[in-house]
């Protein structure tokens, strides 16, 4: 199958992004990547080198088997050779995943409404959709022409959890500043406020250790039909796995 990665131009997450694009290479599947721009993407520089992140460092860059798999994809043409939102084409691909990022350079993802119709068109051909983290923020925004609402509304969802989002912004912020909180608004606040009851979003276990292939428990999924969503980096492993099967 082929399958459609958008993400911003900067400042992406590189755990959701090369996690997920690793394991579904492996199992066959070919990758297309879509940026704002049509260049390539550019990894957060703090998720990789915890710069500024002082003795909280190791609680929040990207792990060594992240570390590892965004190497690997700087290698990868298509990774290289992204396509802009402008040409993507539903109808080209079979599914598509939607990865996060936190600091500002992700605001032109979650803001393009080129890629929110782009997700619409996915979710109203049915086509397996996967969002981690902000990348649910892209989702809730696309709207189902038909009704008017979010293409989440009627759906259970998962996202970054409101506590993990603001416990990263409070350690951090003396240095950092809003760093960690790319909106005023959390994620899950946002998202809820999309869905047809606060009772939809769902948080799942307390998030405490990251998730790898030894450890896949620790990771937290929740799938809706053809709709699949995780919460941040430490279910990445877990999410890419359960997104390969619906595959």
């Amino acid at each position: 199958m082929t399958i459609l990665i958008p993400t911003g131009t900067f400042d992406v997450d590189p755990t959701e992004v090369a996690v997920p694009w690793k394991i579904l290479r492996e199992h066959g599947h070919d990758i297309c990547f879509a940026t704002d721009t049509g260049k390539a993407a550019v990894a957060d520089p703090i998720m990789l080198s915890g710069d500024g992140l002082g003795v909280l460092k190791s609680l929040f860059i990207a792990q060594k088997p992240a570390q590892s798999a965004y190497q690997a994809l700087l290698q990868d043409k298509a990774f290289q050779n992204p396509i802009h939102y402008d040409n993507i084409r539903v109808e080209d691909f079979q599914a598509i995943l939607l990865p996060g990022g936190h600091a500002k350079g992700i605001i032109p993802y979650l803001e393009s409404t080129v890629l929110q119709d782009a997700i619409a068109g996915f979710f109203a051909a049915d086509k397996p959709v996967a969002a981690i983290c902000h990348g649910v923020v892209a989702a809730c925004r696309a709207i189902n022409p038909e009704t008017g609402k979010s293409v989440l509304w009627g759906r259970k969802t998962t996202a970054l959890l409101k506590r993990q989002e603001m416990l990263a912004y409070h350690m951090t912020k003396r240095k950092n500043g809003d760093y960690f909180l790319t909106y005023p608004i959390t994620v899950q606040d946002e998202v809820t406020a999309t869905l047809e009851s606060p009772d939809d979003f769902i948080e799942g276990p307390l998030p405490i250790l990251r998730d790898n292939m030894k450890h896949l428990s620790r990771g937290f999924t929740h799938r809706d039909g053809n709709y699949l969503s995780a919460r941040w980096p430490g279910d990445a492993h877990k999410f890419a796995l359960e997104f390969e099967g619906m595959l």
